[in-house]
Formats: C-alpha cells, structure tokens, sequence
C-alpha cells in the first residue's frame, strides 16, 4: 500500500504557526504520523498519533483516515499523562 496523501484542516494550520516556538512543524507532524509512537482512538472514528517532542512532551495529532489523511489538530502534552 502506498503512502497517503496528507492535509491540514485550517484549524491545524493554525496550531503548527502558533507552536512553532516547541519546535512543532509539519514535518515533524508528518514523521509522527508515519511512524508513531503510539496510537489510540478517539471520538467519531479518529486517530491520535503520538510521537516524542522533547524530554517531557509528546505531541498528540488528531486525524480522520480515509482515502487521504486529514490533520484535524495538533498539542502537545506532558509525556507522563500520555504513558
């Protein structure tokens, strides 16, 4: 199966502007999504992909999957509350 293409909703976009400052970016959104630390489900059919910011922060990245992947949002979060 091939890789997926991938979209930000408006909402996302927004995020990754205003963590830019944690060194959130779309590429480390995009790496996290193709190779997560881990994954769970969320309301509506979503998926959270987890991956490592930093020492003490994951980000969390909320996504629909269908034919493509739509970005719904992005945070990050202690790593200790996520485990």
């Amino acid at each position: 199966m091939g890789i997926k293409e991938i979209d930000f909703t408006a909402h996302a976009k927004e995020k990754l502007k205003r963590l830019m400052g944690l060194g959130v970016t779309k590429e480390k959104v995009l790496e996290i999504i193709r190779n997560p630390e881990k994954i769970v489900y969320g309301r509506y059919g979503r998926r959270i992909a987890q991956g490592l910011l930093t020492g003490e922060l994951v980000l969390r990245i909320v996504y629909e999957e269908n034919e493509k992947i739509l970005v719904i949002t992005v945070y990050p979060c202690r790593r200790e509350r996520y485990k």
